[in-house]
């Protein structure tokens, strides 16, 4: 006799919590219906109706070409006067024909210009050079204390830093504080931002182009805010900063220079949050790394 989902309730139930676990993990976290829909059964039925009612083509009878008709010359349409496009509509057509180069250069003009990071927040609100603003909720520029003596730069925001607003708040947020703590640091004592300002659609990586748009903002972030140490949480992060292609393993551990424009900060990495959280055994390498920044922020440097 086959079992049925009512034979046994909670196997049906652990399916259900299983599904709904990957949709989560896929970004698909909003739920538009009551009930599900078959799109490809409409499309079908609209293609069928389509047939149905399409009247049978009747073959043209022979007819000579229409005689030219020559038309006077369309006068040239005035280029619109300075002011007359709306910022929105500006940026809108930017976002649609900005080829990636363009975006990158114009990010780095834009990151260039700003004197205060809340004038650097506020231009990334308006900026549309980067796709993944669309797929957002809201933007993720940063946490805690600017004036801090560190910086902690993860990659990117998660499905929870989308919807507060504010890096590092979800399960990675909670280890990354308990890390912070472990060295007498909180987001009072410490600066969060990362490379990625826009959480990716279903938390897929970031490509090599929408790191290289923003890179110019982080890097002008990490200027104005001027910490003493720099912790890139993860192998992207340190890539990115850092300029290498080495692997975190290899990067961890040890303090190198960033040039930050003004003046040099020394760097070190260590293993992301999210990480950890997969990875337990990696826990013992990362006290080691926060023991550095302890030392390292001990000795005033």
């Amino acid at each position: 006799m086959t079992a049925t989902p009512q034979d046994h309730p909670e196997d049906h139930l652990s399916d259900i919590a299983d599904i709904l676990a990957f949709y989560l993990e896929a970004g698909v976290d909003v739920a538009v219906g009551e009930a599900p829909v078959d799109r490809f059964a409409e499309s079908a039925a609209e293609q069928a109706r389509s047939r149905t009612q399409r009247p049978p083509a009747v073959p043209a009878p022979d007819m000579p070409p229409p005689p030219t008709v020559s038309r006077p010359q369309a006068s040239a349409r005035p280029a619109p006067r300075s002011g007359t496009l709306s910022a929105s509509a500006a940026g809108a057509s930017a976002l649609v024909t900005q080829p990636p180069d363009e975006a990158g250069m114009s990010a780095r003009e834009a990151a260039r210009n700003a004197e205060s990071l809340d004038a650097l927040r506020a231009i990334l609100d308006g900026f549309e050079g980067c796709a993944l603003k669309r797929t957002a909720t809201r933007l993720v520029f940063a946490d805690g204390n600017p004036k801090a003596k560190v910086m902690f730069v993860g990659e990117a925001p998660g499905r929870d830093e989308d919807q507060q607003g504010l890096p590092f708040v979800g399960r990675s947020g909670r280890l990354l504080d308990l890390m912070m703590a472990a060295i007498g640091l909180d987001r009072t004592s410490a600066y969060i931002a990362n490379v990625i300002p826009w959480r990716p659609p279903g938390n897929r990586t970031p490509t090599p182009q929408e790191t290289a748009v923003c890179l110019p903002f982080i890097k002008r972030q990490i200027e104005l805010a001027d910490p003493d140490i720099l912790v890139c949480l993860g192998g992207p992060s340190a890539q990115a900063l850092l300029a290498t292609t080495e692997g975190i393993t290899r990067l961890r551990g040890r303090f190198m220079d960033y040039e930050s424009g003004t003046r040099t900060i020394r760097a070190i990495a260590t293993f992301h949050p999210a990480y950890l959280l997969r990875t337990p055994l990696g826990k013992r390498l990362a006290w080691r790394d926060m023991l550095a920044v302890e030392a390292a922020l001990a000795n005033g440097h």
